[in-house]
């Protein structure tokens, strides 16, 4: 049979065995009028009064908007939240990229994440996590670090997270508090953020919110220097919005999170032996760093020693941000790079990846179809595809002719996993 893996901006077809099990989130269709449920949430938020009863016309507002790896709808959210506060000068808006550790984005990319009009008429700046002239210390996490934020952010007299909520690979869901930690802190929080213990515990992981110790940090330094509101929205496959949760940010983080749970998690039987995933397509898929999440969801269901397969463009390369690709080169096997990451002496920028990676790629083997070139996969120690359809006979030969197969063709937008 054929089945479709979302890829770069488009469809990767393949043909798949008949008996190919293929796991995605219930089917919901997108808002019919989105701007009109944005401008409902604003006005009728949860757990807070509506936005324009509580900015005044002399605040400075910070909106923190998530970057260019996340399909989150910039274009549709922030023009929502300008144009609820008319009484607002325009001059006293800017627009935090949440970067993160990630790179920063040029003003073309600006203009195709939030258009045109709002580049030219609100002040955009992208966070700096390395320089801390930037940012202010607000506090002390209990998880063993100080606590600092973009400065602009912490000085605003009123704070607005946006953000896209959906499963992730370590802090259970997306959005929400993340839009603020990691996105717009300093390198020093972020790095203990994402420590080897931290992104190794067990309870960090896909859909899991209960002590899971990244939800708890996140949520912790939010409390130092809370935002006064929150506006996310979910999406489906054709990246259009299914729900608003807008307010008070926990509350309305909370039943965000419930929501996505509901319809992403895939129960399976058993495991597979051999899995392939997208990485959602792009944004998310632009590059290599980021296709370690759908890898991710894929090693929930793959047999110990089974095979994945992910599918993901890699357009922007490995990227050309930190420290990722230099870490993969530094011992030879998935292996060894665990043991140097868990070295309490050990503290290098980007290893939080490369542990997932290592930790996938220590449970099964990893083929990856991009358009990135054979060194440069090989590399990475992943195994280079050419054509997934000669490849899948090839492990018909390894496995058998009855092998099992699962199919995730948004990749880590499913959370499909087995109760062991």
């Amino acid at each position: 049979m054929e089945v479709s893996l979302l890829y770069g901006k488009g469809e990767l077809k393949i043909n798949v065995p008949d008996h190919s099990v293929v796991l995605e989130p219930k089917s919901i269709n997108g808002m019919d009028d989105e701007m009109g449920a944005l401008n409902e949430a604003l006005l009728n938020p949860i757990g807070t009064s509506p936005i324009h009863e509580i900015v005044k016309e002399t605040d400075k507002v910070a909106i923190v908007i998530s970057d260019i790896t996340r399909p989150t709808p910039n274009e549709k959210i922030v023009p929502a939240i300008i144009n609820a506060l008319p009484h607002v000068p325009k001059e006293n808006f800017v627009i935090i990229n949440g970067t993160g550790t990630h790179r920063d984005q040029t003003e073309e990319e600006f203009i195709q994440m939030l258009s045109e009009d709002i580049v030219k008429n609100i002040r955009i700046i992208n966070n700096s996590c390395h320089d801390k002239s930037t940012q202010t210390k607000v506090g002390t996490s209990r998880f063993g670090c100080d606590v600092w934020l973009n400065s602009e952010y912490v000085e605003a007299d009123f704070r607005i997270v946006t953000g896209f909520i959906e499963p992730h690979f370590f802090a259970g869901f997306s959005g929400g508090p993340k839009g603020i930690m990691p996105g717009i802190a300093g390198i020093e929080t972020i790095m203990t953020f994402h420590n080897a213990k931290m992104i190794g515990h067990p309870l960090a992981t896909w859909g899991n919110m209960i002590d899971n110790p990244l939800q708890d940090m996140t949520r912790e330094i939010n409390g130092m220097c809370k935002p006064h509101f929150m506006l996310n929205v979910t999406l489906n496959r054709e990246k259009k919005i299914t729900n608003v949760f807008a307010g008070e940010l926990i509350e309305a983080h909370d039943l965000g999170c419930a929501y996505v749970k509901e319809h992403t998690m895939v129960k399976c039987e058993d495991r597979f032996d051999v899995v392939i995933t997208s990485n959602s397509g792009y944004p998310l898929d632009q590059n290599l760093y980021q296709a370690v999440k759908g890898m991710s969801a894929a090693q929930k269901i793959v047999k110990e020693g089974g095979t994945i397969i992910c599918a993901a463009e890699c357009i922007d390369g490995l990227p050309n941000h930190g420290n990722y690709a230099e870490i993969l080169q530094m011992r030879k096997t998935p292996q060894e790079l665990l043991d140097m990451i868990n070295d309490e002496n050990f503290k290098k920028f980007d290893q939080w990846q490369v542990q997932k990676q290592a930790v996938i790629q220590v449970w099964a083997d990893v083929h990856l179809y991009s358009t990135l070139t054979r060194e440069q996969v090989e590399n990475s120690m992943l195994n280079y595809v050419e054509d997934i359809e000669v490849l899948l006979e090839q492990l018909k030969e390894k496995y058998g002719p009855n092998y099992s197969i699962a199919i995730l063709p948004i990749g880590p937008l499913t959370i499909p996993y087995v109760e062991e």
